[in-house]
């Protein structure tokens, strides 16, 4: 297909993301809103200061806006994304569009009641080889995100990432105890699962995840990062998926 590069590390090139959004109008990984809002809803209040990384060009921000989550901030690394969706959505208030790495969050500690992300952890681990360990960068790469995740939501606030990484997988990232949070998760999709996995600040690890934890740990003590978390490739348009090497 048009946008589709060469190789999986282009992923991660904010110079072909540029490029890309030049010319792209819009694109959702994983499906549209319409498809887990029926989720969303149940953990996501209609006054919520929300913040959603690696915003692309997904018509997700505007339609919870229409929904009626108008508190939205956004960020995506590439400018030419943020300048684009910015004068896409000049027309509403209280929707804000920044240039920002995900690993250095620029907003001060609980700043967001929620912090959403759809695909963009996963677009990060795309030259991984194997669903059970990562590059120490990747891995260290992760781990510095989920961190400034967990400093910039309140006190019971909520991470919400939506993936097509399976619990066995994804589970090993996020159930850690210095993210202080709990980890829950729910499935989408027709033919093939998504997954929205929930993580509330402050509560605990369930005794499974903090027993899954303490494996890891075990397991990897001079790793930056839990193992990892690159599962079996969904069916999706946009095939990075298809073209990770397991």
């Amino acid at each position: 297909m048009e946008h589709l590069p060469d190789n999986n590390s282009k992923y991660k090139d904010v110079v072909y993301w540029d490029e890309r959004y030049k010319t792209e109008q819009c694109y959702d990984w994983l499906g549209g809103f319409a498809q887990f809002q029926h989720l969303l809803e149940k953990v996501i209040k209609k006054e919520d200061s929300i913040l959603i990384l690696g915003c692309g060009n997904s018509s997700m921000s505007g339609d919870m806006y229409t929904a009626g989550y108008h508190a939205i901030t956004n960020i995506d690394y590439s400018s030419v994304c943020i300048n684009t969706m910015s004068a896409r959505y000049n027309s509403c208030s209280g929707m804000t569009w920044h240039q920002m790495d995900v690993r250095q969050l620029s907003f001060p500690d609980a700043s967001f009641n929620v912090i959403l992300e759809k695909a963009t952890l996963d677009a990060i681990m795309v030259e991984e080889k194997t669903p059970w360990e990562v590059s120490p960068e990747t891995a260290c790469f992760i781990h510095q995100a989920l961190t400034e995740i967990s400093r910039c939501l309140k006190p019971g606030g909520r991470f919400i990432s939506v993936t097509f990484a399976q619990p066995f997988f994804r589970k090993r990232l996020y159930a850690r105890n210095e993210y202080n949070w709990s980890v829950n998760h729910h499935s989408y999709g027709e033919g093939f699962e998504y997954f929205v996995y929930v993580m509330t600040k402050g509560e605990e690890l369930s005794p499974e995840d903090a027993a899954l934890e303490r494996k890891l740990l075990e397991d990897t003590k001079s790793s930056l990062g839990p193992a990892s978390v690159t599962p079996t490739p969904a069916e999706d348009k946009e095939d990075f998926l298809s073209s990770i090497d397991l």
